[in-house]
């Protein structure tokens, strides 16, 4: 299985190279964004990308992965040394699967590495998403989400979505069978300048399952840990 690991910190790009290829990974790596979208980027299973690089950010080169079909499916992990959430909300937004901060923890990457895969069915060309984002549209089966007119269709029909639910069931698709807490949900889908208490969250998940009818079976309760969208 394919890695692709980009950095233009060589030494990063070289401890990481030989601690995922001691876990069986073929890893290759790219000293800038550039460099690495020349790379036939379709035959990668993964790709490690930092974000603070030259010209082109990390940031940057994930939005073109992601705008471009044949390269959208592609699970991507930010390492960076960048804090603050709303980085890591801005990097979840592009649609990102994970996001591991610097000084890097090799046992903690490998785990992040492992659980990203298995969310992606760990095969290359296998959606990260449940179904597909192209530009500005994200699909999963019936359900159309355009991301710059704010609307949902389910099955053909444009259905009525409040700001929140539209919100959530967006960041549902984007992380397919990965639980968040209530807290976590509060954190990225509502504005952090609002108080907001946790009973809320409930409130809008309850009405979400009903708007979108059979598919409301995907949203799982987790008890005592939170909410995910289930395959």
């Amino acid at each position: 299985m394919k890695i692709l690991v980009v950095d233009d910190e060589q030494d990063i790009c070289e401890i990481l190279q030989y601690n995922l290829e001691t876990e069986g990974f073929e890893v290759t790596t790219a000293a800038s964004a550039e460099e690495a979208l020349a790379l036939p980027l379709g035959e990668y299973a993964l790709i490690l990308l930092d974000v603070m690089m030259g010209e082109m950010s990390g940031f940057q080169m994930a939005r073109k992965i992601k705008d471009n079909p044949a390269t959208a499916h592609i699970p991507i992990i930010f390492v960076t040394a960048l804090d603050g959430e709303d980085n890591l909300v801005k990097g979840l937004n592009i649609g990102a699967d994970d996001y591991i901060a610097k000084p890097l923890s090799m046992k903690e990457v490998k785990a992040r590495v492992r659980a990203v895969l298995r969310r992606s069915a760990g095969n290359v060309g296998a959606p990260s998403l449940l179904g597909e984002e192209r530009g500005d549209t994200l699909c999963y089966e019936g359900i159309v989400i355009d991301l710059n007119a704010k609307t949902v269709a389910l099955d053909g029909q444009e259905l009525a979505c409040t700001k929140q639910e539209l919100e959530l069931l967006s960041f549902f698709l984007r992380h397919p069978d990965k639980v968040f807490s209530r807290e976590d949900l509060l954190k990225y889908c509502w504005p952090h300048d609002v108080l907001v208490l946790d009973r809320t969250v409930d409130v809008n998940i309850t009405r979400l399952r009903k708007k979108i009818g059979h598919y409301g079976k995907h949203i799982k309760t987790r008890v005592g840990y939170g909410y995910c969208f289930e395959r």
